[in-house]
């Protein structure tokens, strides 16, 4: 066989506010996931996964370009003080697989730009169906939040589409099949970011009925998660069917911790929403605080990766592009744009390897992990806060919740973290070409 054809297939697969607690095999015991659970248990299980960014623009901009959301270019697309119409040109997963010879499509959300010339088709896809800004009613499509008029956001590439009544996580996952199926004489990256379980909050009956004796808010959230499930399952049953699954690299997470936002009911009631879980984490989407940044992750490879493996290396979205193409190249990218980090290696071995430094801003929060320890200066606990906390210094292994404040205890360490947060925030200001904001 010719080495090009031995290159693995590559399948992300994005959940939009998906909590640390909202699968099965992340500590849900309310409602089950079977698909996600059984892809956990042919692969590795992260439970010290992070996104960049603590909502969807950002986390998605770094999980595509490996760069860290101020290098991308992407810190907020709606809302925030940093705003950006979308992704500025630069390399990305898909141009830079398609370059190796893949079939590169996108299936769902891409909230990196409204304007076609920011779009998925312009960034390296070959094929885009779904829609382009941050949210849409599940069954008719249309964008209604923000003041402007209704703007109906379905697209098939350039060409706008109507598919009113449909459930789009069902179309979702069935137009990645079709892309699969489409392809599969070739290699190819299947991109497929669900906006499920992100407000509007909308579910057929059928997965309603499932969860009657759940709380409304949970039931709700059960059932959209469900419904995303089965449309995984469909996806991984292509790919055994297909006698692809075997060779293709399948990365599920999520872009962000849950949302508590009140907008989450589409009829407008002015109340918080609970129904995602942060599985003890503290905070939620928008915080920096690990409930708003550690997601569930999961990596599947059964060609290289063995199953089962530990799952101790900390990582983050950006990590994802070094890692894809040192599995497609068999060796890390050397480019000394990109931020992240390849995990290939561990992920063979099994192994949690030495203690690296990740860090965040978002919003006048900086928070950083070294190992056990994290830092944070001025974190809200959601979108929802704007009560900071000014200063903390957290052991992550003791104190996974953040509940208890160290700093004082460990006056050292917290200098010295803080110290080495500030010079990552002062190259952050040059990425965007300003003054450091501290």
């Amino acid at each position: 066989m010719n080495p090009i054809d031995e290159r693995p297939n590559v399948v992300v697969i994005y959940a939009d506010d998906l909590g640390w607690g909202d699968l099965g095999c992340f500590g849900a015991d309310d409602f089950d996931t079977p698909a996600l659970d059984g892809l956990a248990a042919s692969g590795v299980r992260l439970p010290q996964w992070y996104s960049n960014a603590p909502v969807c623009s950002p986390s998605r901009a770094s999980l595509l370009t490996g760069r860290h959301p101020a290098h991308a270019g992407v810190e907020a697309i709606l809302g925030g003080t940093r705003r950006t119409p979308g992704l500025p040109p630069q390399p990305t997963l898909a141009s830079a697989l398609r370059e190796r010879g893949y079939a590169t499509g996108i299936f769902g959300k891409w909230h990196l730009g409204a304007d076609p010339a920011y779009g998925p088709l312009h960034r390296g896809f070959d094929e885009h169906f779904g829609f382009r800004a941050g949210c849409v009613d599940y069954y008719s499509h249309i964008y209604y939040w923000g003041d402007h008029n209704p703007i109906h956001d379905l697209w098939e590439g350039e060409d706008e589409v109507w598919l009113n009544g449909e459930y789009l996580t069902t179309v979702i996952a069935r137009r990645a099949v079709d892309f699969i199926e489409r392809n599969a004489e070739r290699p190819f990256f299947c991109y497929v970011p669900f906006n499920a379980p992100h407000y509007p909050l909308h579910a057929p009956e059928e997965y309603m009925a499932r969860f009657a004796h759940l709380p409304d808010g949970r039931r709700m959230m059960a059932a959209m998660v469900k419904a995303m499930d089965d449309g995984v399952a469909e996806i991984l049953d292509a790919l055994d069917r297909l006698g692809l699954r075997e060779n293709t690299i399948v990365f599920m997470s999520s872009d962000n911790g849950p949302s508590i936002e009140e907008r989450n009911w589409l009829d407008g009631e002015e109340v918080s929403y609970d129904g995602g879980s942060a599985g003890g984490l503290r905070g939620h989407k928008g915080s920096l605080f690990d409930g708003g940044i550690r997601v569930p992750a999961i990596i599947s490879w059964p060609a290289a990766i063995p199953a089962g493996g530990p799952g101790d290396v900390v990582g983050c979205m950006a990590d994802v592009v070094p890692t894809v193409l040192e599995a497609v190249d068999g060796a890390e990218p050397a480019d000394e744009t990109i931020d992240g980090t390849s995990l290939l290696p561990l992920l063979k071995s099994g192994e949690a390897g030495p203690d690296r430094w990740l860090f965040w801003e978002y919003e006048g929060q900086l928070a950083g992990r070294l190992g056990r320890w994290k830092v944070v200066l001025d974190a809200c606990e959601s979108m929802q806060v704007d009560v900071a906390v000014p200063e903390g210094l957290y052991d992550l292994l003791d104190d996974p919740g953040e509940r208890r404040e160290l700093s004082r205890t460990h006056p050292d360490r917290f200098r010295e973290m803080r110290e080495e947060l500030e010079r990552w925030a002062e190259r952050c200001a040059g990425w965007r070409g300003e003054a450091p904001v501290r």
